[in-house]
């Protein structure tokens, strides 16, 4: 029973969230943007062949959450961590591939500086090549950062792989660019809460194509 309501109570906040945000950001939104780090990324930090809409910018989402806290959406592949004010900095993501996509409500349970990298079972049987272990470093498939939510085997985390930001490809974890990991993981901390929308028609506006610095200075995943 207890298992049934905590269910049901997770599809209602998701549901009321998706809803919120899609109504929200449906109406006028104001052109000014709020008090923040707003400094350009050095040019080296995005790929010149990243999209613009998936670059690391300042927009317009007046989430009816609280500060800090990171949506992610998934069908749109963004993720936004919210600012407060109307205000969050969107990155663009990849996500998981058919089959492997998910939604609800988790909580930051750890992070990590140049994770090393152990695929589970459930991987390792569905592709017996992998390595099962690899080191920390550039050619770990995590990449530079690595956030991990609640009990779950997801993690927010980086990628050696750029061109796959924009596209649905890991096994369920939600990478970033590297300078974009690193920025996140610089602004959320364990206890953050992490909503993943249901496949939904949220949009958020730009609100000012600056990209946000960093307060500090494949399909295998």
């Amino acid at each position: 029973m207890n298992g049934a309501f905590r269910l049901l109570k997770t599809s209602v906040l998701l549901t009321g969230v998706a809803f919120w945000i899609g109504a929200a950001a449906a109406a006028p939104l104001p052109a000014s943007v709020g008090p923040g780090p707003v400094i350009d990324v050095a040019d080296d930090a995005v790929p010149a062949e990243l999209a613009a809409i998936l670059r690391r910018q300042l927009v317009d989402y007046p989430a009816n959450v609280a500060p800090g806290t990171v949506i992610i959406d998934t069908a749109r592949t963004y993720l936004y961590f919210v600012l407060g004010d109307g205000k969050a900095i969107r990155y663009g993501i990849g996500v998981g591939r058919d089959g492997f996509t998910w939604s609800g409500v988790e909580q930051v349970t750890r992070k990590a500086e140049w994770p090393d990298w152990t695929p589970p079972a459930e991987m390792i049987a569905r592709q017996p090549y992998l390595a099962r272990f690899t080191a920390g470093g550039e050619g770990n498939p995590l990449g530079a950062r690595a956030i991990y939510l609640g009990h779950t085997q997801y993690r927010i985390h980086g990628t050696n792989m750029p061109e796959t930001i924009g596209t649905n490809v890991s096994s369920g974890c939600i990478r970033l660019l590297n300078a974009d990991i690193i920025d996140l993981y610089g602004r959320v901390t364990v206890g953050s809460k992490i909503i993943v929308l249901p496949n939904r028609n949220v949009v958020a506006t730009v609100a000012n194509p600056a990209a946000i610095a960093t307060p500090h200075a494949s399909d295998i995943y």
